[in-house]
């Protein structure tokens, strides 16, 4: 059996901070043994009910300080470490456990609005396993060997041609990295520009996964407020930040989408303070009311801009396959790393190659068409139950594009109860509170509402439920 703490959302650290003090504080402790089983990512957030987010970062801080080890495809265990004086926030009251987690246990759900999840129905199963054959069969004993480090070059024309012609991002196949994780990738921006920079800036709410990596490199990390708009560029000016990362086409978790204005001030500030932009286009293909939004790093091909995507949404995280296209200013220097560091390939070549062909024959193109109709359809399902069942009592943030919306409630019952009585009924749902880089700055109750992983059958009478869970 493990322990983890009850979070507290009136401390200044994050949740994975949090979570991370807990586990690092049990292991020195003894009270976790060597050799311990933890839990997964998934089983942890779904206990925890937060998002998986804080848990792989936390478990990613462990992991870089050898208080735990990976062993592929079996899980995270605990290392032997020797035996040291606890510190006084060690000893805190928040290290004393009063959750108790059965390892293989799992919170089931009847109503399971995650998020990010994949619809997998849909998937065309019969097709990739078609052309995986084809891998193995032509191809495997040449892919069984060290690839490019950098990946696939048949992978990097086909994203290529892809974020161009949809994404209107413009770059040559030579900018393109391939790796198997989010947090690889940008730990390869935080080791090119290490010398460059000292202080990130991050939206405040946002996405934490990018400035927890940033920190645990040791960079200074700023809170950036986010307005109508996005990001507020006065606050960059002021801050004195020389990096910021955004989700311009659909802001994470506010839902809005920066206008082009606001995005050619961006770009101007990067000029004008020689800094960089992370652009983080995690859910960029789905947009259902409007064609979606090109990116903005084709605003301006040349400028410090790091575009970050993957195939996780699109299609299936299992796969492990995400990208960043590097500014040309940065190329060479990457280069360089790259042999000094004599980088490997994280990511499976025989998945890489059988998504070229994927790519190529045109499979990823009518997958992506045939998704966005059937999240639309979820999207507005959800909607409509919303209006029906909620009314005046809440409001929808966010609406028309990605995987989620936002929901704010007007009650009077704080959110950690409207969160628990959730549970209580069912109901799979997240706060923001995990969106925030240090303490939440607003009174509102929010959450986010996914829809692309639940079944349109289940979406109206899951909302029904929550309705009643909430007001009665």
């Amino acid at each position: 059996m493990l322990f983890f703490p009850k979070f507290n959302s009136t401390k200044e650290n994050f949740y994975y901070d949090q979570l991370y003090e807990h586990i690092k504080s049990e292991i020195i402790s003894g009270k976790i043994a060597k050799g311990t089983h933890l839990p997964s990512i998934r089983k942890l957030s779904d206990f925890l009910s937060i998002s998986t987010t804080p848990v792989e970062t936390a478990y990613q801080q462990l992991l870089a300080e050898g208080f735990i080890e990976s062993r592929p495809r079996k899980g995270y265990f605990v290392q032997e470490v020797p035996h040291v004086p606890l510190s006084p926030r060690m000893e805190s009251d928040e290290a004393a456990s009063t959750i108790q987690f059965p390892i293989e246990g799992k919170q089931s759900y009847s109503y399971d609005f995650h998020i990010s999840k994949n619809d997998f129905s849909y998937f065309p199963m019969r097709i990739w396993r078609r052309l995986l054959n084809q891998v193995l069969q032509n191809e495997y004993r040449n892919l069984l060997f060290y690839g490019d480090a950098q990946g696939e070059m048949g992978l990097r024309n086909e994203v290529a041609t892809y974020l161009n012609h949809f994404r209107g991002v413009v770059c040559s196949p030579e900018q393109i990295v391939i790796g198997a994780e989010q947090q690889q990738l940008v730990s390869l921006i935080c080791l090119m520009l290490k010398t460059q920079i000292n202080k990130v800036g991050a939206e405040n709410p946002g996405y934490q996964l990018i400035p927890g990596t940033f920190k645990s490199h040791g960079f200074h990390v700023t809170p950036i407020q986010v307005n109508e708009d996005g990001i507020c560029i006065e606050s960059l000016y002021e801050t004195g930040v020389q990096l910021i990362n955004v989700t311009p086409s659909h802001q994470f978790p506010l839902g809005m989408t920066m206008p082009v204005s606001t995005r050619f001030q961006l770009l101007e500030w990067a000029r004008k303070v020689n800094g960089y932009i992370i652009e983080d286009d995690y859910d960029g293909e789905f947009c259902y009311r409007n064609k979606p939004v090109p990116a903005l790093q084709g605003l301006s091909p040349d400028a410090n801009v790091f575009y970050l995507g993957g195939f996780s949404q699109a299609l299936m995280p299992d796969i492990c396959i995400h990208y960043l296209v590097l500014p040309p200013s940065l190329v060479d220097t990457y280069y360089q790393l790259r042999s000094q560091l004599f980088m490997e390939q994280s990511s499976s070549r025989v998945f890489q190659r059988t998504l070229q062909l994927f790519m190529e024959q045109g499979h990823f193109e009518r997958h992506i068409r045939k998704m966005r109709n059937i999240y639309q359809k979820k999207h507005d399902c959800l909607i409509q139950s919303i209006e029906t069942y909620m009314g005046s009592r809440v409001q929808v943030i966010g609406k028309n594009a990605g995987f989620y919306i936002l929901l704010q409630v007007h009650s009077d019952k704080s959110e950690r109860e409207l969160l628990q009585r959730a549970i209580d009924s069912g109901i799979r749902i997240s706060s923001t509170s995990f969106t925030w880089l240090n303490t939440k700055e607003t009174d509102s109750k929010e959450f986010l509402i996914g829809f692309s992983g639940i079944e349109l059958e289940k979406i109206e009478e899951g909302i029904k439920v929550l309705s009643e869970a909430w007001f009665g």
